[in-house]
């Protein structure tokens, strides 16, 4: 009779202490390519060029971020990348809080025509799209020019993020909803201040969905833009070439590093209030 909960109590030990195990080896296998390229940005071209492959850098050196901040334009490249992220994301949800609400609260053939719409807009391939895009864009006066850009990035992520809102906001129960009609409050006025402030969490979650693809992305950025001072980040790091039309390891490295830091710091700041949003919805239940 003794013997079975010690039994368990081991199988217990064993069973966290594999769970422990793989949660570790997970954490190694992500955070590998993030220590590799900080070792690759810390190394001279001699190292990085050595048949001797080595996970620290025999001789670290600074030299290849003051090459990508110098000479590659990377910190005009990095302001065109937030500016165009935070103007995407700042439209984005703009637009989609009442296309959300009225696509969880109401029902017809206009609701379903938009989750078709969503639907179909997924699973066009990009590169189906990128000649008309071009040529529609070219006749707006769009072509390398941010605006433009910013436009494409709307529709790109709307319908996801739209996708996004209406699963959050139907998560909302009605009946709060109803009590606000009952007290005379109107649409907008439920909409602005009872389904809002619950849906932080979502507002959250979409707005760092939206920053993070306009932030990253490649190929749109690749065809619009086509003068230097109007480069993407993305579109920065693909010219980081010598002469010889080889790829500067090195400062590329560094350019990628340092590229990073403006998304990290958005997530952590909105992390931050989507734990405070959790909080504040799990008292208010």
């Amino acid at each position: 009779m003794s013997a079975r909960p010690v039994r368990r109590s081991a199988g217990g030990v064993v069973a966290r202490v594999l769970q422990y195990v793989a949660l570790a080896a997970f954490a190694i296998f992500l955070a590998f390519p993030f220590v590799w390229l900080i070792s690759t940005s810390l190394k001279t071209s001699r190292d990085i060029n050595s048949l001797t492959v080595s996970l620290f850098p025999q001789h670290p050196t600074f030299d290849n971020f003051a090459v990508a901040l110098q000479t590659q334009g990377l910190v005009q490249a990095a302001i065109n990348s937030v500016v165009v992220a935070l103007s995407t994301t700042l439209i984005v949800i703009v637009v989609s809080v009442p296309g959300a609400y009225a696509m969880a609260r109401y029902r017809g053939r206009v609701r379903n025509l938009g989750i078709g719409w969503i639907l179909v807009s997924q699973i066009i391939p990009v590169p189906l799209i990128i000649i008309p895009m071009f040529f529609v864009l070219r006749a707006l006066g769009l072509i390398d020019n941010l605006g433009g850009l910013t436009l494409v990035y709307v529709v790109y992520t709307l319908p996801f993020s739209l996708w996004m809102l209406q699963g959050y906001v139907s998560g909302i129960p009605g009946d709060i909803e109803e009590a606000g009609s009952i007290d005379g409050a109107g649409r907008l006025r439920i909409l602005w201040s009872i389904v809002l402030p619950l849906l932080r969490p979502g507002l959250i979650a979409t707005s760092i969905f939206t920053f993070v693809s306009a932030y990253n992305e490649f190929f749109f950025a690749l065809v619009i833009l086509q003068s230097s001072p109007n480069y993407t980040l993305s579109v920065t790091l693909s010219t980081f070439v010598n002469g010889q039309g080889l790829s500067l390891i090195g400062p590329l490295a560094a350019g990628a590093l340092l590229s990073a830091i403006p998304s990290i710091v958005f997530f952590s700041i909105l992390q931050r209030r989507l734990a405070g949003g959790l909080l504040a919805g799990a008292v208010k239940g």
